[in-house]
């Protein structure tokens, strides 16, 4: 190379060196050195209230969490879809969202996922508990298929996660009466769990309506009702997260907050 074809070299180098320059001001695409800077992690959740701060179960049918507070219990029900259980529980191990599942052990998503959800159970973020074994109205059936349906479901959930869930349980559509109450006491199922918030996703309802409802419904102290059946929930997770900590909640389960008797 001779001296005239190296300085003409030297110059296209040094015009596009200054035209990468000012693609930094012209808010163009640049070639740069500098690595650009990682995003900062989402705050953690607030953690549960101290184990000593749990309270005696009040009488009667349970549906708010008492007193003042900034407590949260997500109790979610049924099981109907195996992917949309994975889907919830990986939302719980992610985030740190604590949630009580009231369970129909008919559904194969109760054993499809166990692997997934036994740790977060025995570490207590995912509590279980009773909603019966095949989600019947329990004011329509004798009272011996009444007990039935509560000791199928224990028993099952003992053998498969090893634990004893009562004495929660959930009457499926919140259906009951002063005799099924008296069966599923003589059983150990002494808390009636009912709830305060709703959102409304038994059935098939669009993503925007469950986040809808979320904004109403995620409030201190509530008690809220979703559904292990539908896939839209899914698709609002970080939505739901980003709600919980903008309101500063604590997610908690019953267990949590109460002292079992």
């Amino acid at each position: 190379m001779n001296r005239r074809h190296f300085i003409a070299g030297l110059s296209v180098a040094t015009l596009g060196a200054i035209g990468l320059s000012r693609c930094a001001t012209d808010g163009r695409p640049q070639v740069t050195g500098v690595a650009a800077e990682a995003p900062k992690p989402a705050p953690q959740l607030l953690p549960p209230p101290p184990k000593t701060a749990r309270i005696a179960l009040p009488d009667g049918v349970l549906s708010i969490l008492p007193g003042d507070g900034d407590l949260l219990a997500l109790t979610v029900d049924d099981g109907v879809s195996s992917e949309v259980v994975r889907a919830y529980t990986q939302f719980a191990k992610d985030t740190g969202v604590r949630l009580t599942y009231f369970v129909n052990g008919i559904y194969r998503s109760w054993t499809d996922h166990a692997d997934l959800l036994r740790p977060l159970v025995d570490d207590g973020q995912i509590q279980l508990a009773n909603h019966t074994w095949s989600h019947p109205d329990l004011t329509k059936l004798p009272l011996a298929d009444v007990a039935e349906q509560f000791r199928h479901n224990h028993d099952f959930l003992w053998k498969t996660y090893g634990v004893d869930v009562r004495p929660y349980y959930r009457p499926p559509y919140g259906a009951h009466n002063e005799h099924v109450d008296k069966v599923a006491g003589e059983l150990g199922y002494t808390a009636t769990t009912l709830w305060s918030g709703d959102l409304k996703d038994h059935a098939w309802i669009p993503a925007d309506e469950v986040l809808r409802l979320a904004e109403r419904f995620f409030t201190p102290q509530t008690i809220v009702v979703g559904h292990l059946n539908h896939e839209p929930v899914t698709q609002v997770y970080g939505q739901l997260v980003d709600l919980i900590r903008g309101r500063r909640l604590r997610t908690v389960t019953l267990d949590d907050v109460f002292l079992r008797p």
